[in-house]
């Protein structure tokens, strides 16, 4: 066929080992160092490895971060840097190399590989499932929780310190470590042999699209833990195969697509003797809802916010152990669907969450009675920010002072800074340097290390006084500097409905022949996240490249993305293409008439994830397009989690036209222009299966395509070697068929 003698004339004409003869970086700014793909990718990366596991000490005297292998502890008063731990004392309590899917998870959900006792004077190391406890006074470690490889996740030390808690096969485990050697870990709530029920271990789908990062929690005495418990035994199951070994392997992941039964949901206590656990009744709701989020108001009341299968309603209750009562605290609806930040902050009669019901994501306060937390309040909520911005997470609630600190946009859009806003609704901004602020505060609320980036400065670490008395940086880099890198240009433009679209466009110097430059597209253009912000982005170093090797890049955030208030997330409600598209060519359009010397006879696209399908739909719903990369795509909205796609197109039984519609495995027929389509065999979050399916669909109609597969490789296709295979296959792929000229079909 066809398309296998095009895949083999990109192998023949133009190795991966070296970009074709006319794309040698013409485009390097005086003075300039070369970008290629090997320096950015082959090496780690290019402006060094960030310090992980950023952490405070519960006393807030310390500040420790993982940095090239060792533990370091910094005073946060002068900022002076010394290692605590040694790279050679944390080798020793490694265990085995975890799965690609282990380590892409850690990784991708921040996993913690450290935390502190409560004492501040021992640090439980988790390493890859394998529990040390470490003295800080005798620099010795001990492994405490006996587990095996992987199976130690999600630790916790009780607030008393005396116990921690673990999940092993499936269910809770405790183990008491400061006994040492002479406690083994004991079983609290073990998961059911031979069944599908796990007992305060994250799943899959809640871990990547509820942000749930912990199913289980102590008791403010140390006596009890809730926990959530998931029966995933009516969840389809998918298989991930591993085709390496000889006899190949399949890992069987339970995966509910739209319209699959959910994991069933229930939230269960149970004391450190384990055996009898209290079992949380919940009016009104089926355990086809979700439970994104719950915790303890005082050692008798747990609260428990739910979410609605169809996300249209997000509900708080509160639940008293003892007497067995439960209420509905709060209520919010939406006709569409409610935000996503589901986080809650509860403390001292006060309980703080984010929403926007006023048309932006805002903080609301709600006071309860904490004598008697059961007890019917009257008392109105009070929304403590308003205005013409989103308020992007909550990190702080201090009851004591009557504070809360978050982050948000306002201002700029494009921008975040940290703020503080009291009970009575005054706010002042923590931070004001232009560009993005995060947040990671200290227990005692006095200090908080700042984040700092902007699209053309890479990170920045800083610890900071929260009156604003100043900030000491611990961490920066100059790497970028030899390389001279351009900024692209920053552009708004007008959608149908008024909304403003903002854009970056990168062009590469010194070209300015009229339909000289070709033009590649970049978007991502699906629900939350944003492209164009003034935030450093690794993915800014390949745009250069591009820049280099003669082509424009043009980044556009559409409707349906995420930070710019509810309508404009909205816009992605029943429609997942021609709103988003639309507003892409609008832009184009806009782009094309103010810049002649792009060739809008060359236009290039490529995307990754919803990107990737976004690449497939614009290939697919127009000629224009002479070359596309599609990375991870999902081709059949039928094949992806019910959380994510019933959120925003229903289910398949109520909607079957919109999954008709918006899946561009219906369109497949109608693709022009040359694409490559990548993904990972062991991707779970998108899964083979969508590529394969497209395939099968161009195979019947006869069309030609590239493929790249990467064995193993999850969503992120992550690791140097990959990275610049992967990334040196698109620049070569974009030399081909989009540079004027190369070969025509």
């Amino acid at each position: 066929m066809r398309s296998s003698v095009l895949c083999f004339s990109v192998f023949l004409l133009f190795p991966l080992s070296s970009a074709p003869a006319s794309a040698q970086g013409e485009n390097v700014p005086a003075g300039g160092t070369p970008l290629t793909v090997e320096r950015i990718y082959a090496h780690g990366p290019l402006i060094g490895n960030l310090p992980e596991g950023i952490s405070w000490s519960p006393d807030s005297k310390h500040l420790t971060y993982l940095d090239g292998g060792e533990l370091v502890d910094l005073d946060p008063d002068t900022g002076k840097p010394h290692i605590l731990v040694s790279r050679a004392k944390l080798s020793s309590l490694g265990g085995a190399a975890g799965s690609e899917e282990d380590k892409d998870h850690r990784q991708r959900y921040g996993m913690a590989s450290y935390l502190w006792a409560p004492d501040s004077k021992h640090l439980l190391f988790d390493a890859n499932g394998r529990l040390w406890l470490y003295d800080l006074g005798t620099g010795t470690g001990v492994q405490v929780g006996f587990t095996d490889t992987a199976s130690g996740d999600d630790p916790k030390f009780s607030p008393n310190g005396d116990t921690v808690a673990f999940i092993r096969n499936h269910g809770l485990s405790i183990v008491r470590p400061h006994e040492m050697v002479e406690s083994a870990p004991y079983p609290v709530a073990p998961a059911p042999q031979n069944s599908n029920t796990s007992n305060g271990q994250v799943d899959w789908v809640y871990e990547e699209e509820l942000d749930v990062r912990s199913n289980y929690f102590w008791s403010p005495d140390s006596k009890n833990i809730a926990f959530l418990q998931m029966n995933e035994e009516r969840v389809p199951q998918y298989p991930i195969e591993d085709w390496l070994p000889t006899h190949a392997q399949v890992e069987l992941q339970r995966y509910p697509q739209p319209g699959d039964p959910n994991p069933d949901v229930r939230v269960g206590v149970v004391g450190l003797a384990g055996g009898h656990v209290n079992w949380v009744r919940l009016p009104a709701h089926a355990g086809q809802d979700y439970a994104p989020r719950f915790g303890w108001i005082d050692r008798h009341i747990l609260w428990i916010e739910t979410l609605a299968r169809n996300h249209q309603q997000r509900d708080i209750y509160f639940s008293d152990l003892s007497t067995g009562q439960t209420r509905l605290f709060l209520e919010i609806t939406d006709e569409k669907f409610v935000d996503e930040n589901y986080d809650v902050f509860v403390d001292g009669g006060n309980l703080v969450l984010s929403q926007w019901k006023d048309g932006h994501n805002h903080i609301y306060l709600y006071s309860y009675n904490a004598a008697n937390p059961m007890q019917e309040t009257s008392a109105a909520p009070k929304q403590l920010t308003h205005g013409d911005f989103d308020v992007d997470g909550i990190s702080v609630l201090d009851s004591a002072h009557k504070l809360v600190y978050y982050a948000s946009n306002e201002g700029n859009p494009l921008e975040q800074q940290i703020w503080q806003v009291n009970f009575d609704g005054e706010r002042k901004a923590i931070t004001a340097e232009p560009g993005f602020h995060e947040g990671n505060f200290a227990p005692d609320g006095h200090l908080y290390v700042d984040k700092f980036s902007t699209r053309m400065d890479p990170t920045r670490l800083s610890v900071c006084k929260t009156d604003g008395a100043g900030c000491k940086v611990f961490w920066s880099t100059r790497a970028l500097e030899p390389f001279k890198l351009v900024p692209p240009a920053q552009l708004e433009f007008k959608a149908d409905d008024g909304s403003t679209l903002y854009a970056t466009l990168l062009l590469p110097p010194g070209k300015t022949s009229p339909g000289s430059v070709p033009l590649i597209l970049n978007p991502y253009g699906g629900p939350g996240p944003q492209t164009v912000q003034n935030h450093w982005e690794d993915a800014l170093l390949f745009d250069e490249l591009l820049a280099q090797h003669g082509f424009a890049v043009l980044h556009t955030d559409n409707r349906g993305t995420g930070h710019r208030g509810r309508d404009f997330a909205q816009a992605a409600y029943h429609t997942f293409g021609p709103v988003q598209f639309d507003d892409q060519l609008t832009v184009l359009e806009a782009v094309l008439a103010k810049n002649p010397q792009l060739d809008a006879e060359h236009l290039g696209w490529w995307g990754w994830s919803w990107g990737g399908t976004f690449t497939l739909y614009a290939m697919t719903h127009s000629d224009r397009f002479k070359a596309g990369v599609s990375v991870a795509p999902v081709t059949d909205w039928r094949d992806y989690d019910s959380i994510y796609t019933e959120r925003y197109l229903g289910q398949p039984a109520d909607a079957p036209d919109l999954y008709k519609d918006f899946s561009v495995i219906n369109s497949a027929a109608k693709l022009k222009g040359h694409l490559l389509l990548v993904h990972g065999t062991g991707d779970d979050n998108v899964h083979l299966e969508n590529s394969v399916q497209f395939i099968q669909k161009l195979i019947e109609a006869d069309l030609p395509y590239d493929l790249q597969i990467y064995p193993r490789k999850t969503h992120s296709i992550s690791g140097p070697d990959v990275r610049t295979h992967l990334f040196q296959r698109i620049l070569t792929h974009f030399e081909l068929y989009l540079k004027p000229a190369g070969p025509e079909k």
